[in-house]
């Protein structure tokens, strides 16, 4: 890897001629869907490979110190021990990608990771989370207090209107000037595909993050009616891949959003593989953004272990 995306100079050109095929996109994911399920061991595997890019998420009004804690011992702990031992994968340091929570939360994650003995990042919304419709003052002073209280990655979103409305100059600076915030914290930019209005809009909105210095795009708040969706994740690894072949660098991909079952992790982790190759399949270059998921994949994997689904009382949880 040629390392941390460093951003490049506004190409207009780079977007200016962009045409997506919406029926053959369409068309391909809806080939997604028919793939083959894995079964046994391969999906035990992919399953496993699945908890190690989630970045395991609470963003609720009602969020407190005590479900934060929670989470985060979920994070270092996302499988139980009896299952990993039983697959030989208990000494192979399995552990969620990150935790993700609000600003205010971050104190308290990155308190109890530390308490815990863990390494695992603390990642923080910011920015305006969900709606962009924030001042950019007010938008960076939010990033900055977040690395402050100790957020390793940072997930912004992006205003809207400026693609909407076709102020491309503006999206670059706005996005340039977040990455300045962060600082050495990687930047995860959220494109809010839902409300984008096109795929040509998404296509853009991804070239111009990357251009502006992004480490990851990002599909989702998890907040807008649509959420993460094969087509739109076609359209924006098929970015990230032009991306790199103009400049050299790899930028990380997260969808996030109605990601809940096991199945569906997998089948983002497939898509991922035929898009981009093997090597963006790894929580430098991918992750998925939930907060349910988890639960679906550990009872998939007590399934396989034990041939029984487990009761309510078996699983901790998230």
């Amino acid at each position: 890897m040629a390392g941390r995306n460093p951003g490049t100079e506004l190409e207009l050109g780079w977007i200016s001629k962009v045409y997506v095929n919406r029926p053959a996109v369409v068309r391909h994911a809806e080939q997604i869907k028919k793939w083959k399920t894995l079964k046994g061991n391969w999906q035990a595997a992919w399953l496993l490979k699945a908890v190690t890019c989630i970045d395991l998420t609470t963003l609720s009004g009602d969020d407190a110190p005590s479900n934060v804690q929670r989470l985060c011992f979920k994070a270092k702990h996302p499988i139980r021990e009896d299952l990993l031992k039983a697959l030989d994968m208990h000494d192979k340091g399995i552990t969620a990608a990150a935790v993700c929570v609000y600003p205010a939360r971050v104190s308290d994650a990155v308190d109890t990771l530390k308490a815990a003995g863990c390494n695992i990042p603390v990642a923080s919304v910011a920015a305006g989370f969900p709606a962009g419709q924030t001042p950019l003052e007010t938008k960076l002073a939010e990033i900055r207090l977040a690395v402050e209280y100790g957020a390793r990655e940072i997930d912004i979103v992006i205003s809207r209107s400026l693609v909407l409305t076709g102020q491309w100059e503006g999206l670059y600076e706005e996005i340039r000037l977040c990455r300045a915030a962060c600082g050495d914290a990687h930047m995860k930019t959220i494109l809010a595909t839902g409300e984008l209005g096109s795929f040509a809009n998404v296509y853009k909105a991804s070239m111009i993050a990357m251009m502006a210095g992004s480490d990851f795009i990002k599909t989702s708040t998890g907040k807008e009616v649509e959420n993460a969706t094969f087509p739109v994740g076609i359209v924006m690894m098929r970015a990230i891949k032009e991306y790199y072949w103009q400049t050299g660098y790899k930028v990380g991909f997260k969808p996030a959003g109605g990601i809940r079952t096991a199945k569906e992790a997998i089948t983002w982790l497939m898509l991922v593989k035929e898009e981009l190759g093997v090597e963006w399949l790894t929580p430098e270059l991918f992750r998925l953004g939930a907060s349910s998921l988890l639960g679906d994949i550990e009872q998939q994997i007590f399934y396989h272990v034990t041939g029984s689904y487990p009761l309510q009382h078996e699983l901790a949880m998230a």
